[in-house]
Parts: C-alpha cells; structure tokens; sequence
C-alpha cells in the first residue's frame, strides 16, 4: 500500500451479507434452545424433588413435638422418645390431614406431570415445526407454573389441621405457622415459579423467532426464483 493513497473497502453483496447474517441466526438460536432444553430438565427435577419431599414446614426450637411435613406426607414425635410416627401417601388421598394439602399436592403434580410432559415432547423436534414444538412447551410450563403458584398459595391454608397444631402448638393458624418454621421444599417450590416462568417466555420467543426464520428463508427462496 503506498502511503497517503485512498482505502478502499470492499462491501460484501447483500445476499452474501444475509447468509451470514442467517447463518449466525441459526447458530445462536440453537446454543440458546440447547440451554432451554437443558433448565427444563433441571426444571423437571426440581418439581419431582418437591413434590416427594417432605420438607415444607418443619420443628423450631418451641415446638411441642419434633417433626416435618410435605405436600402429603408427615412425621410427628409423640413427646416420649425421638422416633417419629410417619403417615401420609398421595395414593391414600383419605390420609392426607388436610383439604387444602390434598389441593396443594393435586396442584404440584399436576405441574409435574406438565413437565415431564414437556421434556417427553422434545421428540416433536424430530417431527413437527422446530416453531410449533417451542410454543407447545411454553404453554405447557406456563402452566406448570401456574400449578405451582396455586399449589404454594393454597398449602397455608392448611396449616391449621389437627396434626400441624400438634406439632407446632395452638397458635398454628391458617397463614400463620406459630413456632414452626418453613423448610428448604417450600422455598425451592418458590423458587420454581419464577423457573417455569422464565422458561416459558423464551421458549415462546425461540419460537417466535423460528417463525420469522422460516418466513425470510421462503422469501429468500421466492426472490431467488424470480430472478432465475
């Protein structure tokens, strides 16, 4: 180059600029596709894990008797030894202590069979629109989610049965857990929420944005053939 002389710059055609400009498209909606698919497997877990568990409300330092309770399952001390007596099954909906624990654990798992719903609906990846499958899971965690705030708004109102009131005394009411505190199952609960949440406005968006895709490359394709 010699000195002083004027640079010239070359500009690349605009349909060599829109592949690249698709090509990078495509790429970085795949690698954030990769990471939806992988949260909501983590996803899924979590809601297994909360709705197994039962760690949702459990023993303080006054409680009257040692103890912990889940969505369906409880264990109480009975004051003499350290052994706790355990009841509760979600296949013995009669057992449940509560009618807002019963309606509480319909509700988480119906979340997580939603989810695991969802997971089990990447195999439409292979056969149906990449857009489509991506609005399927979105409603699908939407209403997972939604499950799931319903499920931790009504699990208080049970709190003032018989047997929570056994173990964390008389002044146990509804919304109001007296000496007993709130265990690691009811925050990850909490927590999933806001997961299902933001999972289901991006898969919308992935999908949204698979449907503009599709769009431009049949337009490419019809100014292509026009020019020929």
């Amino acid at each position: 180059m010699v000195p002083g002389a004027p640079t010239t710059t070359t500009m690349l055609p605009a349909s060599e600029a829109a592949k690249i400009y698709q090509t990078n498209y495509v790429r970085n909606s795949r690698a954030i596709g990769v990471l939806w698919a992988i949260f909501t497997i983590l996803f899924a877990i979590v809601n297994v894990v909360c709705f197994i568990q039962p760690y949702w409300i459990g023993d303080g330092m006054d409680t009257p008797q040692a103890g912990y309770f889940g969505l369906f399952h409880y264990c109480i001390g009975n004051g003499l030894s350290r052994d706790l007596t355990c009841q509760g099954s979600f296949t013995e909906f009669s057992s449940i202590p509560s009618g807002a624990f019963k309606a509480a654990s319909f509700f988480i798992g119906m979340s997580m069979v939603l989810v695991l719903t969802c997971i089990g609906c990447f195999a439409l990846f292979f056969f149906c629109s990449t857009g489509t499958v991506y609005k399927i899971c979105g409603w699908m965690q939407l209403a997972a989610g939604t499950c799931l705030i319903l499920g931790c708004m009504i699990y208080p109102d049970g709190w003032d049965s018989d047997e929570v009131k056994r173990m964390c005394g008389e002044q146990t009411d509804k919304y109001t857990l007296g000496a007993c505190s709130v265990r690691w199952a009811y925050i990850l609960a909490i927590m999933g929420i806001m997961d299902a949440l933001i999972l289901s406005f991006l898969a919308f968006v992935l999908g949204n944005r698979q449907d503009s895709l599709m769009s431009e490359e049949l337009l490419g394709d019809k100014t292509s053939n026009n020019a020929i």
